[in-house]
């Protein structure tokens, strides 16, 4: 339950703190007083889009903060573990609201607004002035059987079902593009593999190429440097090797008297034998030197080649490589298109069956929760003074063209979405003997307000819902049934916690705990300000809203009459 309610500098609240109590809250004023404001700060607590219109002028920010019992909720204590939030048998949600955005927490812990959603979600059902309106929409009676818990399971299965279908079937149509685009290409990249192959294109030729015409290209200066070198070493009267053997043994001479000549010798030596290594190589390599300007020209127009085919393709060689070898892969699979085609189409087949499996099994869950669901509805109705109600929730296959369908049930075929194969819609009759007709066509906005509170007593009762808030659900009922109304919401408060605002006398006169609304200048500022009523008061404002602002004696004995007579028949 909701134990305390805390708002600062939030639309034309200022400052407000109000402590709710078990059973059913009722809170009532005048148009205008700011209780849609009240629920409006719990919606953002619960995580709702934020509005920076909210923040009172002059104030930085605006503060909405409920703290709120919670039992033994795995949910709940899953969620908060993931986001390191200490859990606690009470909550503290707060949302901060500044010009610049906002902030949430859970007992003090920075959370993003989802967090604070999805909490929620486990704690509140929060039903707002036009919420009701989402029963008029078709499009939302699913949503209605899906919020039972019995439906989930199958609803899980079909949905992993459903997404290893849709998979198959766009890799299906990416395989079909592909053939498409590749009949316009297969010519080109046939001429392209033949032109490439033809090529033999080795990674490392470029570069052997290069060394090969450059070694071509200076084998004159080569042999030149390479002559003049022999010619050095092997000149008849005078060369560098006999040069230094007349060193060397001049240094043996001076080394046997002075030592420190030793190693001058010994490097000498070294030298003689470089330098006639030196010349033998340079003879050697004379020898072998080519004069090939045919080899010449033959490299030269593979290099030409190879130029052309990296500027034709804007590729390297290496790349050209890779682009063959994809190009025939890309024709490979051209020719084989027809038996990749034919696999993928026969495991979409077999996953159709699995998915009409599950399909068929979502459809039967909805059914019985539908079921169910209709039974409970009308006895709920009866209660609010609809007492020969017919009401249904049919679910029916959704039928496609031979095209449209993914799967056949009972040989016809059906169309999936994401959320199953199925159509379902509500159907009402409020008078006894007449056909149900789809809810939205026939029901009357107080009628539609009972089918809702109906619902959200039944969700009460399967989700144990710990909060439910009513934000004038007696929206176009009359006086009688509001009163069956207000009923209803009292015996609900057995279950969970209630606050509702309302209008009617008949409903307020059934409240625990009935809390007052007021509009009022403070400071030359209009604040709205929350007022626990007592139980002298609380008369008073039934009376108020049976009579209006001039409450005579017989107003407050009718008052009180209608508090004795609600409170003993609940």
């Amino acid at each position: 339950m909701i134990q305390s309610l805390y708002i600062k500098d939030f639309a034309l609240i200022d400052e407000l703190e109000v402590a709710f109590q078990e059973g059913l809250n009722i809170l009532t004023g005048q148009t205008g007083a700011g209780k849609s404001i009240i629920i409006g700060a719990l919606n953002m607590i619960l995580g709702e889009r934020a509005d920076t219109n909210v923040i009172r002028q002059g104030a930085n920010k605006a503060i909405a903060e409920a703290i709120i019992k919670v039992g033994d909720n795995d949910e709940i204590s899953r969620i908060l573990e993931e986001n390191a939030v200490e859990d606690r048998p009470e909550l503290i949600l707060r949302r901060e609201i500044r010009s610049s955005g906002s902030r949430g927490f859970i007992n003090d812990t920075p959370v993003t607004i989802s967090v604070l959603s999805k909490v929620g979600d486990y704690l509140v059902d929060l039903h707002g002035q036009h919420d009701h309106q989402m029963l008029l929409k078709e499009e939302n009676h699913r949503s209605v059987v899906d919020g039972f818990e019995e439906v989930h399971p199958a609803l899980e299965v079909y949905q992993e079902s459903y997404a290893d279908m849709q998979e198959l079937r766009k890799e299906l149509r990416s395989l079909k593009k592909r053939e498409r685009e590749l009949e316009e290409k297969v010519e080109l990249y046939r001429f392209q593999v033949k032109e490439l192959e033809d090529a033999e294109l080795d990674p490392d030729e470029e570069e052997e190429l290069e060394a090969e015409m450059h070694l071509l290209d200076n084998a004159e200066e080569l042999d030149q440097k390479a002559g003049a070198i022999v010619k050095i070493g092997d000149a008849d009267e005078i060369n560098v090797i006999n040069l230094l053997n007349q060193i060397k043994l001049h240094l043996e001479d001076i080394a046997r008297i002075e030592p420190e000549f030793e190693s001058y010798r010994k490097e000498i030596s070294s030298a003689r034998i470089s330098v006639q290594e030196t010349v033998q190589f340079a003879e050697r390599y004379r020898n072998k030197i080519e004069f090939n300007p045919n080899r010449l020209e033959e490299l030269r127009k593979r290099q030409n080649q190879l130029n052309s085919l990296q500027k034709k393709y804007h590729r390297s060689i290496p790349e050209l490589i890779e682009y063959l070898s994809e190009i025939k892969k890309e024709l490979s699979l051209a020719e084989n298109f027809d038996l990749e085609i034919e696999k993928l189409e026969q495991e979409i087949e077999e996953q159709g069956r699995d998915l009409a499996k599950k399909a068929k099994k979502l459809h039967a869950d909805r059914q019985k929760v539908g079921d169910h669901l209709s039974e409970q509805i009308e006895q709920e109705l009866t209660k609010l003074g609809i007492p020969h109600a017919n009401f249904e929730v049919r679910v029916d296959w959704m039928h496609a063209s031979e095209t449209q369908g993914w799967v056949t049930i009972d040989g016809q075929p059906v169309e999936c979405t994401e959320h199953g194969c199925d159509d379902i819609r509500l159907y009402i009759s409020t008078n006894k003997g007449e056909e149900p007709k789809p809810l939205a066509k026939i029901a009357s906005g107080g009628e539609i307000s009972r089918v809702m509170l109906a619902l959200k007593s039944i969700i009460a009762r399967e989700q144990s819902l710990p909060v439910m808030i009513f934000d004038e659900i007696d929206t176009g009922i009359s006086g009688e049934i509001s009163e069956k109304v207000g009923r209803t919401m009292r015996r609900l408060s057995e279950r969970c916690q209630i606050i509702a605002i309302t209008h009617q006398p008949q409903i307020a006169s059934q409240a625990h705990k009935h809390y007052k609304v007021k509009k009022m200048e403070q400071d030359g500022r209009t604040v709205s300000k929350i007022i626990p009523l007592d139980e002298n008061e609380h008369i008073t404002e039934v009376a108020s809203l049976m009579s209006g602002e001039d409450i005579t004696e017989a107003a407050l004995e009718s008052a009180q009459e209608l508090i004795n007579k609600n409170t003993f028949k609940n």
